[in-house]
């Protein structure tokens, strides 16, 4: 079995936890001394950094969020106030999308990156790659983290990157340099995989050996697909600006934690408190700084306003000890009807069921729409078909709507009793809206 970091990667549970609650007190200590706004809100809220010793004493600590960034950095403020080191210190200074406002800024040291490095490094070998690997990312090279430190990862595990930034590279990359894995969402790869099978070129017979996908959560079906077009192992990484970089290993049985360089709590949804093991929660990180290193930016109880489940804590199959989180979705893509919670992956996993891939290509959007007392509510699906005039539009309905209700017995009740509905929409390919949408598509919209 295959380790970057083998004694981290491998160490007991008792010698990790002792580990983290040495960096959480030392990251406290330096976010006091070193971060404005850290400074600031020890003495506003009479907690003394010295009290926190261990990683259980961080729940008594304030919660803050991309809000909390934005209200502490220039326009807002004259400083950023998350800044945690002098300025000629800072390698290089990001920002996130902004889709939700002014873009969060991010600043990070040489030793952030080769932290952020590792993490996917670990990733990487987790998953079985080597020095003989090239791998084409198709990631942005922009202000986001992402791209550049699995291209810096790859350094330090070995293999050759073909950094194209996007998945609309032309054929001759796979035939010519014969790539042995690509790097994008689950999406781009299908769309990747069809445009070269217009071009006479089989996925399944190149020599791509395995997908890395990440960038947005996806539906187990959509995995599955995906796999099956490619005719390769899937695997799944979740990162962020903040800095999480979790990856699954080849027992494909939940994501790996960096336990020992970013810490996760699990707060409830309805912001009420920290969950038990085995609930669904909103992640909460916690920068961890190695003891006398320094950090560009340090985050304390940052909620992500993503959701997971702790899956395991226990040694993988794999030989590793970091818990295991199931793949994160995202609280902005979920919407409450007649109270019960739908996320976008649950529309994804109606779409993507088998027998429907016989006619849609995939993409799909869905809409909400009315959510008055007397009117109900109503769920619009569209999908894009290979060729409409041939779909089974009854079949690819009546599997979408087992999918969909499967689990979600309250909701299929409301469905019953005519308060909530559920129409489709076929098109033939380019007509659903998000090719007309600029940035980053939404494919699950509430329009009540």
């Amino acid at each position: 079995m295959a380790y970057f970091n083998p004694e981290i990667e491998t160490l007991d549970r008792g010698d990790l936890d002792a580990l983290v609650d040495e960096r959480v007190a030392y990251t406290v200590r330096y976010a006091a001394e070193h971060s404005p706004y850290y400074r600031r809100m020890f003495e506003k809220e009479g907690i003394s950094p010295g009290s926190i010793r261990e990683h259980e004493d961080l729940l008594s600590l304030p919660l803050i969020g991309g809000k909390t960034l934005r209200e502490n950095q220039p326009p807002v403020t004259g400083e950023f106030g998350f800044l945690s080191v002098d300025w000629n210190r800072i390698f290089t200074i990001h920002e996130t999308s902004g889709t939700s406002g002014t873009p969060k800024a991010f600043f990070l040291t040489w030793a952030d990156w080769l932290q952020y490095a590792e993490k996917y490094a670990r990733c990487f070998v987790s998953q079985g790659f080597g020095p003989d690997d090239r791998v084409v990312v198709c990631a942005s090279y922009g202000m986001n983290v992402g791209a550049n430190t699995m291209t810096l990862a790859a350094r330090n595990v070995g293999f050759s990157v073909i950094p194209e930034g996007k998945c609309t590279f032309p054929p001759r990359v796979i035939t010519s340099f014969r790539p042995t894995a690509i790097v994008g969402s689950v999406f781009k790869l299908l769309r990747l995989a069809r445009r070269l099978r217009d071009m006479g070129l089989d996925p399944a017979t190149s020599s791509i050996r395995r997908l890395i996908v990440g960038g947005e959560s996806f539906a187990a079906e959509s995995r599955a697909y995906l796999a099956e077009v490619w005719g390769v192992d899937v695997y799944n990484t979740y990162g962020s600006t903040e800095g999480t970089m979790c990856g699954e290993c080849t027992d494909v049985s939940g994501l790996h934690v960096p336990e020992d360089l970013v810490h996760m709590d699990l707060y409830d949804p309805g912001i009420r408190g920290f969950v038990q093991e085995g609930e669904c929660g909103r992640i909460v990180l916690t920068t961890l700084v190695p003891v006398g290193e320094h950090a560009g930016m340090v985050l304390i109880n940052y909620d992500t306003e993503d959701t997971t489940v702790v899956l395991s804590r226990e040694r993988c199959a794999c030989g590793r000890t970091h818990m295991k989180i199931f793949n994160p979705q995202r609280e902005a893509e979920t919407f409450w009807i007649a109270g019960v919670p739908v996320n976008r992956v649950d529309i994804e996993r109606g779409v993507f069921y088998r027998d429907n891939m016989e006619y849609l290509t995939g993409e799909y959007e869905a809409f909400l729409y009315g959510g008055g007392e007397e009117s109900g509510t109503t769920l619009r699906v569209s999908v894009e078909c290979e060729d409409a005039s041939k779909c089974d539009r009854e079949l690819v309905e009546q599997t979408f709507l087992k999918s969909f209700f499967s689990g979600k017995p309250l909701l299929f009740d409301q469905y019953n009793d005519g308060m909530f509905e559920v129409v489709f929409h076929f098109t033939d390919p380019g007509g659903l809206e998000i090719y007309r949408a600029t940035g980053r598509p939404k494919r699950f919209i509430d329009r009540r």
